[in-house]
């Protein structure tokens, strides 16, 4: 029985997470600078509504929240599975390097001639797709670079952590580089990319996110019972037959990866893998059974949240919403960093 009443806690959070999460989407998508009421918004998906209606909410609106629904998701995602296998709290795959080798990609596009500036002062970008291949390359080749280090080298997970903060100091040498080169219109295009904005996504970038998403979000829970004895201890997970030398290299990657598409399409959006399993871990514990799925809904709920504050706290200017995350991110940071520290 006591068992039945654990499970059922977990689920009751779920169900708590997809119902807050429905709230705050309908909430989103009835407001901004084209106000509708409720009534209208449920109308428009029910396939009716006025065309201006129908345009707002299914051409703008609803593919910004599915976006932040998988983005936040993938980085919550990869957060509480990089802090697992890597049995470090303040592990999320940015410590790999990946918004920095992202950055680099992006930038080293614009500066080939994907970037430019219209007369209204509004930065664009002429090439996008462009952009975002670079993009991608740069941040998968960040870990690519240190899980070969670590399987040729046998990296223990504090070293792979180093290797990565390394690999960023790297990536930010180099976009510094590629910075210095630019003219005026590139450097506002590089700095306008840096900027995370659900905005860029449409229906075939959530299509991509989503047909990357799924199927690393099904092995990591496959692998749910691994993660909870790699946490314990590699000895342990040895014992218990887990090959965990292998499941680390091949879990991170796909941490990498879903994050690498997501940091691709919208930019560098930070603190969402750090904050969203920390917070679930507070009301759900640590059982990866129920954190990997649970932190999903976590990171989608933060994002959307944060993106609808983004879009309406200064409206009509529509801030970065990986401003609003950092905001969030910086004192969970340092409050995990100050409680490491009491802990030693």
């Amino acid at each position: 029985m006591d068992y039945e009443g654990y499970v059922a806690r977990k689920l009751f959070i779920g169900l708590f997470l997809l119902l807050f999460i429905a709230l705050v989407s309908l909430y989103s998508l009835s407001h901004g600078a084209y106000s509708l009421s409720v009534r209208e918004v449920i109308d428009v998906i029910l396939g009716g509504g006025s065309e201006s209606a129908r345009l707002v909410i299914w051409n703008i609106r609803l593919p910004r929240i599915v976006a932040g629904i998988l983005v936040g998701a993938s980085l919550a995602v990869a957060g509480a599975v990089m802090q697992g296998f890597l049995r470090n709290p303040l592990a999320t795959p940015f410590t790999m390097g990946v918004s920095h080798g992202a950055m680099f990609g992006a930038s080293l596009a614009i500066l080939l001639g994907a970037g430019y500036a219209e007369s209204s002062g509004r930065i664009s970008l002429d090439n996008p797709y462009s952009v975002v291949l670079f993009a991608f390359i740069g941040a998968i080749s960040a870990t690519s670079v240190i899980l070969t280090l670590a399987r040729l080298r046998g990296l223990s997970p504090e070293a792979i952590i180093l290797a990565g903060v390394a690999m960023s100091s790297l990536f930010v040498a180099l976009t510094t580089l590629i910075q210095y080169f630019a003219d005026e219109l590139q450097l506002a295009a590089m700095v306008y990319w840096s900027f995370g904005d659900l905005g860029r996504a449409t229906w075939r970038e959530d299509t991509i996110m989503l047909i990357t998403f799924l199927p690393v979000f099904g092995y990591f829970v496959v692998k749910r019972w691994d993660l909870n004895a790699a946490v314990i201890g590699d000895d342990v997970a040895k014992s218990v037959g887990v090959d965990v030398e292998r499941v680390r290299l091949v879990s991170t990657f796909l941490a990498a990866l879903i994050t690498a598409v997501s940091v691709a399409f919208v930019g560098v959006i930070g603190f969402v893998g750090l904050i969203a399993p920390h917070a679930i871990r507070l009301v759900a514990g640590g059982d990866y059974r129920f954190l990997i799925p649970l932190s999903a809904l976590t990171g989608a709920l933060l994002l959307v949240a944060a993106d609808t504050v983004a879009r309406l706290a200064f409206s009509p200017m529509i801030l970065p919403v990986g401003v609003v995350t950092s905001f969030l991110g910086a004192p969970t940071f340092i409050y995990l960093l100050v409680k490491m520290e009491g802990a030693r």
